[in-house]
């Protein structure tokens, strides 16, 4: 997601200026009504999730955000998988949070994870079947992937509205990955559950622009029930001056340092960065700064552990408090994708880079989200996914003229002011009011 977990931010409510305007509503103040049993009655927002604060992932931060949002409209209801989630305060213009008890092995037991996961969305499934009413609109997201179907079932069998936050699309996240293939019984099983899913929802949220088109390949899933509504930067934005004395950049004498961060998850190919820094291991001005965690990361430390290269330096995490500093210390930061995950992965990592005012190079397809926004700006470089020679010939070319490589960075940090939290929970409220609207014009 981000490169690093990174504390909760407040939400605050929008304004009517904000860029993206209501859709029906028009105004992030209008309340909308349903019945109970001939008795007008507010609806509520619900919902569904495994992660939501205090989890300190990223996840959790931006569905925390956008429950507090909404709530500044309409009852907002909460059904956590996170411990300790029931906690939060809650009030009038706060979220209600019902914590379900839930089990997380850890992410590489895929048997064990996809026991848990299963189990969790029938609790949740349970939870919202009892809770959701006519009128309402319940939201889940894809993660984990069990999650989706059972919520939408729910929620339709309680005659709610429904709505789908996209974060991993499946089968593609496993076909990417290399989990399965494309004939498996378990793609074509997705796929027909998909066809199913796609077609009840009443709006499906995405974080990226190349997530419609595979959507839109699914019999009966309408173009205007997709709403494409980007993630946030979770860091202060303003361009940093590179500081050599930094005490993340002072060990290294190489006046030009590329870096790797955060969750090194199936749908990336952090083998490629190291494979280019193989490439580059006689260039004496570039250092490569690894640091991240996951089955990517495990991976990294086993290829250092064998070639032991001198260009290149492993880093744990470090705490969110130091992540501006630490990722303002490199010149250039890459984003190494597989192949064929356009419309798979989210790039929300992207702009905290965009943030902190760095290049980025991003391995991908030209037409991801990822690729997009950084040729759409002109913020880097985007190569070939999987290919260590032109991921070095790009890092080769950034290092060549610094100048130009800050450059970049500074139109990244002017970039970054177009993902505001503001904007982005401004449009969640004015879709989810949409809802509201339409289902009192059309009670299921």
């Amino acid at each position: 997601m981000t490169g690093h977990r990174i504390s909760k931010p407040h939400a605050q409510r929008a304004s009517p200026a904000t860029p993206f305007r209501a859709e029906i509503c028009g105004i992030s103040s209008c309340r909308c009504w349903g019945t109970d049993n001939g008795v007008a009655k507010a609806p509520r927002f619900i919902l569904a999730t495994e992660y939501y604060p205090p989890d300190p992932s990223t996840t959790a931060i931006y569905l925390g955000a956008i429950a507090d949002a909404i709530a500044l409209d309409m009852q907002t209801v909460v059904l956590s998988g996170t411990i300790g989630s029931a906690k939060q305060k809650s009030g009038n213009d706060t979220p209600e949070v019902i914590e379900i008890a839930n089990w997380r092995p850890p992410k590489q037991a895929l048997v064990s994870r996809l026991i848990a996961s299963s189990a969790l969305a029938f609790r949740l499934f349970w939870g919202v079947f009892k809770r959701a009413t006519p009128g309402d609109v319940v939201m889940s997201i894809t993660s984990p992937f069990t999650l989706p179907y059972a919520i939408t079932l729910a929620a339709r069998l309680r005659g709610a509205r429904t709505a789908l936050l996209i974060h991993d699309l499946y089968p593609e996240a496993l076909l990417a990955a290399g989990l399965a293939r494309q004939t498996s019984l378990v793609t074509r099983l997705l796929r027909l559950a998909n066809g199913w899913l796609f077609r009840s929802l009443n709006a499906i949220f995405v974080i990226g622009r190349d997530v419609p088109p595979l959507l839109l390949r699914y019999p009966r899933v309408r173009a205007e029930n997709i709403h494409f509504v980007p993630n946030w930067t979770l860091l202060p934005i303003g361009f940093r001056e590179p500081d050599d004395g930094s005490r993340f950049r002072k060990p290294y004498s190489a006046p030009f340092v590329v870096g790797l961060c955060g969750n090194l998850g199936f749908t990336h190919a952090p083998r490629t960065v190291f494979e280019s820094a193989r490439l580059l291991q006689r260039e004496k001005r570039i250092h490569f700064v690894l640091s991240g965690w996951g089955i990517g990361w495990n991976e990294l430390k086993t290829l250092q552990a064998s070639a032991n290269l001198g260009n290149v330096t492993l880093l744990d995490p470090v705490p969110e408090e130091q992540l501006a500093e630490f990722l303002a210390m490199a010149d250039a930061w890459v984003i190494p994708y597989r192949r064929n995950v356009a419309g798979v992965s989210i790039p929300s990592r992207l702009y905290n880079l965009l943030a902190v005012g760095r290049a980025v190079i991003v391995g991908t397809e030209p037409n991801s989200e990822a690729g997009l926004a950084v040729a759409e700006e002109d913020i880097g470089w985007v190569v070939p996914p999987e290919d260590p020679t032109s991921l070095a010939q790009a890092i080769s070319a950034a290092a060549s003229d610094r100048a130009a490589t800050l450059e970049r960075g500074s139109k990244a940090a002017v970039a970054a002011l177009k993902y505001s939290q503001q904007a982005s929970t401004q449009r969640y409220r004015d879709i989810i009011q949409r809802l509201c609207t339409e289902g009192r014009a059309n009670p299921s």
